[in-house]
């Protein structure tokens, strides 16, 4: 199989497995702001942001670098997971008790039920982040449909669990069904951990080890990029937070719960060019450490490929963002103009422009990490957090969720600009801007189809036909893509080609 339908599979295996954890999250999401309401959900929605800065501080770039390390050198696999297991494990703890201490101990969150919340839900980070610890073999290996089976299964027996909650458990009893809420996430997450752990271990031994060379080495190559994932949670993660503090309750509760249905709905396609480029970067680091022209034909066909994923997201999720709203939440979360309120598909049409910015500039991060420039990003993302602090904390008390999800779309169009002008001060290479532009044709022209054809289809499945016109406008994309050639035939050879290398450019199209 050639490196290129290597890449594509492993990417198209973790796509269908997110797509159904997708379906499955989505169906929490509508269970649970039904059962919370806007208030409640809000607090939900605030226990796992927070969570998300202290999970994401114990991750320090440990996968990242792991994958980059094990694909290197594939015979040391054993060694290099086994202290990297030991790390994230003390790592995650640390970080855990940390933020339950923290929790308990802020007035924001004194009469809440954030705290305990934060407690039962800080099992759920341990062991997904475990779990993401271990799957870096699996995406080395390029067997990552492993890590969507048992992703999707600890997904189904967390909606299991919630089912249970909210119509047979604790119906009446909200209090109880909040807390109960977070014992079926740590339900979900220890069946995920158990199924990946069965499979890996097939691949290789997973025994914790205490090599303190090795430590000091994997630290020294993952703390930069670590600290920048800590940099780039705040920018991503900090509205939510701001919105909880800069807010009075019960505003902040409601706000939150506004910008938590279209965040969550975001954050399930955000993860997308992540996998994607994780199945690129062993190929990408091999191919820039050995020089040629190879690694510019990689970077300019995962551009092509980023932004012809995420251009027709933005089209079709911004037509479409009330009835997408209607399908996963409940009416109190929608917009009602009339009485001069905004609700969360007002912060979706906002929000999913940063989609596009975020989909194209993890490519130039991923570059810098493959030319070993990943302290670079340090910088990149502090600069970054600076300005999304200074431009939150003006718009957020003026003009709440409205305002946060502004500021993200500034932060993100901040990042791909700085972080393009660093991965081409670093490594050359060249793009292909003619398909980006026929690719915003074809996005174009099936949003000008889908937005005619939604007035028809709602005397008919009224806001359901947002499945039908998604098919017909998926289908439309695609077929355009073929007619524009921006899928041609050197593409499709490289999909079918029995070669395990990649094969360089003809034309290299200059900056």
């Amino acid at each position: 199989m050639s490196t290129a339908r290597k890449i594509v599979s492993n990417t198209l295996a973790q796509i269908v497995g997110k797509l159904l954890v997708t379906i499955i999250g989505l169906t929490t999401v509508k269970m649970t702001t039904s059962y919370l309401a806007v208030n409640g959900y809000g607090e939900y929605t605030a226990v796992y942001e927070f969570l998300a800065f202290f999970g994401i501080a114990a991750d320090l770039g440990f996968f990242t670098i792991g994958v980059k390390e094990m694909s290197q050198n594939e015979e040391k696999i054993p060694m290099i997971i086994g202290n990297i297991l030991t790390l994230r494990t003390i790592s995650v703890v640390i970080a855990m008790l940390g933020a339950i201490a923290l929790a308990f101990s802020m007035n924001q969150y004194s009469d809440t039920r954030i705290p305990l919340g934060i407690a039962i839900s800080s099992i759920t980070v341990f062991f997904t982040m475990m779990n993401g610890t271990i799957t870096s073999v699996l995406q080395v290996k390029m067997k990552m449909h492993i890590a969507s089976i048992a992703t999707i299964a600890g997904k189904i027996v967390t909606v299991l669990f919630m089912v249970y909650v909210i119509y047979y458990g604790y119906p009446e009893d909200k209090n109880m069904g909040f807390n109960m809420l977070m014992v079926a996430g740590v339900a979900g997450a220890v069946v995920m951990n158990f199924g990946t752990n069965y499979y890996v271990r097939k691949i290789t031994p997973l025994k914790h080890r205490f090599d303190l060379a090795i430590w000091k080495e994997i630290i020294t190559k993952s703390l930069p990029y670590g600290i920048a994932l800590i940099l780039s949670t705040i920018y991503f993660r900090m509205n939510s937070v701001l919105i909880s503090t800069l807010l009075p309750m019960p505003r902040a509760q409601q706000e939150l719960g506004i910008y938590g249905v279209a965040s969550k709905l975001l954050e399930q396609f955000t993860i997308i060019p992540l996998y994607f480029m994780n199945s690129v970067l062993p190929v990408l680091s091999k191919k820039i450490k050995e020089g040629g022209e190879k690694y510019k034909t990689i970077i300019r066909y995962s551009f092509d490929f980023l932004v012809a994923m995420s251009v027709p997201m933005v089209v079709g999720i911004y037509i479409l963002a009330y009835p997408i709203v209607f399908i996963i939440s409940t009416p109190e979360f929608l917009s009602r103009t009339a009485e001069g309120f905004y609700g969360s598909d007002m912060a979706l049409k906002i929000l999913i422009f940063a989609l596009l910015f975020q989909f194209i500039n993890i490519l130039f991060a991923f570059i810098l990490i493959a030319a070993n420039k990943q302290g670079k990003l340090l910088y990149i993302n502090g600069a970054c957090v600076t300005l999304n602090l200074l431009i939150n904390f003006y718009l957020i008390p003026r003009y709440g969720f409205i305002g946060a999800s502004i500021t993200y779309v500034i932060s993100e169009l901040f990042i791909l600009i700085v972080a393009a002008f660093m991965a081409h001060r670093y490594v050359k290479f060249s793009l292909n801007f003619i398909n980006v532009f026929k690719i915003i044709f074809c996005a174009g022209v099936m949003g000008a189809i889908v937005y005619y054809l939604q007035p028809i289809s709602y005397k008919f499945l009224q806001n359901w036909g947002v499945f039908v016109l998604a098919a017909i406008g998926g289908a439309i994309y695609v077929g355009m893509l073929f007619l524009t050639k921006v899928i041609d035939k050197e593409m499709m050879s490289l999909l079918k080609k029995g070669d395990s290398e990649i094969p360089a450019p003809v034309v290299d199209i200059t900056n």
